[in-house]
């Protein structure tokens, strides 16, 4: 298969502007002509939503943590199927990754820079100008010099000052032998509200998410060399595009598989649904906000997000948080992360949720983020006991006044200590932690299967 030409957006350190600039260079592109794939370094899924607002089509995320390394190049030829151009945006710095003093390798797991070296694609190097002058030559030298199994093709400055800031900065790049690829001005407009995990998604921003998308794609049409850009990109990607379908069985009684999406659960990667298809479900999307319960649903994936913001409307949904602890007390498989371990509890701050959990939840003073090393404690619908699992934190919320229920993982902290986590009990696993669906492929088989099952004996669904 022809593997299409990419630019990963990196820099060299978080806040210096790679998802304006990513979001805007997708959009811009798109504008031109070109049909473009976009993607995200990691296992963020905020970012994603804004790149796909900008491209039509899907944002998805190359994770080799999450998914394996083996798997990144047939997920980014899955990806850009149809494309002539991809824009892969990078995580943090541009050698930032996962953290393992073990590692002896300048290129750290999970870093862009180890996605740019997999792809073999040229990195543009997003540079935030304020407080630069000359001796941006020092650090472009740096980054250009550090790992020679990656290729610096050129640089865009962020947040430039003046026209006689941006002579003092090409003069700089120039002297390191760097083009200089756009110059982009100074323009607080362009902000989008964030809140204590980052960005706030675009599902929930609605129209004031696309227009700060047209912004930054106007901002980047007009300040950064567009012909430049794709004359740059190339990838040596080689091999067979993933196929959700070689991954999972098909199932013939084709259960219904309901997700909850809406502004509350916005969590979710594009080849979650494409597994469960592949493995025969019959996939609806409906919103715990307003809706019920998909007619004839067998299974329940309840994804992260951000239930804490809505909690107050969830609650008012009194229905469907019966008709859910009713399915979850008859067998129902449910698979519920972040949010969802959330929304199964008996209260989120005060406010009445599913109760399908014997655990109360709030927000926390404290971050929690990290990738996790787990192995399941419990067998459930997904995984049986002992099975390993590479998964990811990210929240500001801790459970309280937690019952008996069987933790669904174990793994050890930073400091060696053993950490029991999430709550595994009949037919429901719930849990803080995020996987890829794309890594644990026979875990989505699984599901599907015991959704069909479910929907053979509860006549009643």
């Amino acid at each position: 298969m022809v593997s299409t030409p990419a630019v990963v957006i990196a820099a060299p350190a978080s806040g210096s502007g790679k998802t304006t600039v990513a979001t805007g260079l997708i959009g811009a592109l798109r504008r031109a002509g070109h049909r473009v794939a976009p993607f995200k370094v990691g296992p963020d899924y905020i970012d994603p939503g804004y790149h796909g607002l900008a491209a039509g089509r899907p944002g998805r995320n190359l994770d080799p943590v999450l998914v394996g390394p083996e798997r990144v190049a047939p997920l980014y030829l899955h990806g850009s199927r149809d494309c002539d151009l991809a824009v892969v945006e990078g995580v943090m710095g541009l050698f930032d990754g996962r953290i393992d003093e073990n590692n002896t390798d300048p290129i750290a797991e999970g870093s862009t820079a180890q996605i740019a070296a997999m792809l073999g694609a040229p990195v543009i190097l997003v540079v935030d100008a304020r407080g630069h002058s000359q001796s941006l030559a020092a650090l472009l030298h740096g980054f250009a010099t550090y790992d020679s199994g990656i290729r610096l093709g050129g640089v865009i400055l962020n947040r430039v000052g003046s026209e006689r800031h941006e002579q003092v900065l090409r003069a700089a790049c120039a002297r390191v032998g760097l083009p200089v690829l756009g110059a982009l001005p100074r323009l607080a407009e362009l902000a989008v509200p964030s809140r204590h995990l980052g960005l706030i998604p675009a599902v929930e921003h609605g129209n004031a998410a696309q227009a700060a998308v047209d912004a930054m794609t106007d901002l980047v049409a007009a300040h950064i060399d567009l012909g430049a850009v794709a004359a740059l990109a190339g990838s040596n990607v080689q091999g067979q595009a993933w196929d959700p379908a070689e991954e999972v069985a098909t199932q013939e009684s084709g259960p219904v598989v309901a997700i909850a999406g809406g502004p509350a659960f916005t969590f979710g990667y594009a080849e979650h649904r494409e597994l469960l298809a592949a493995a025969g479900a019959e996939v609806r999307v409906f919103d715990p906000l307003r809706d019920e319960l998909p007619t004839g649903t067998a299974g329940l994936v309840i994804p992260g997000g951000f239930p804490e913001e809505h909690a107050a409307e969830l609650a008012a949904n009194t229905g469907l948080l019966a008709t859910i602890a009713d399915r979850a007390r008859r067998g129902m498989p449910i698979h519920a992360e972040c949010a969802g371990l959330l929304y199964l509890t008996r209260t989120l701050d005060g406010h009445r949720m599913a109760g399908v959990l014997d655990a109360d939840a709030e927000f926390g003073p404290r971050l929690t983020l990290g990738y996790r090393d787990a192995v399941a404690l419990t067998d459930s619908p997904l995984w049986s006991a002992g099975e390993r699992v590479r998964g990811h934190e990210f929240h500001r919320t801790r459970l309280t006044n937690v019952g008996s229920a069987a933790p669904a993982w174990a793994w050890r902290s930073p400091a060696g200590e053993t950490v029991r986590e999430g709550a595994a009990l009949d037919r429901v696993h719930a849990s803080y932690l995020h996987t890829h669906p794309a890594g644990n492929p026979a875990a989505v088989g699984r599901f599907v299967s015991a959704a069909a099952d479910f929907a053979r004996i509860d006549v009643a669904v």
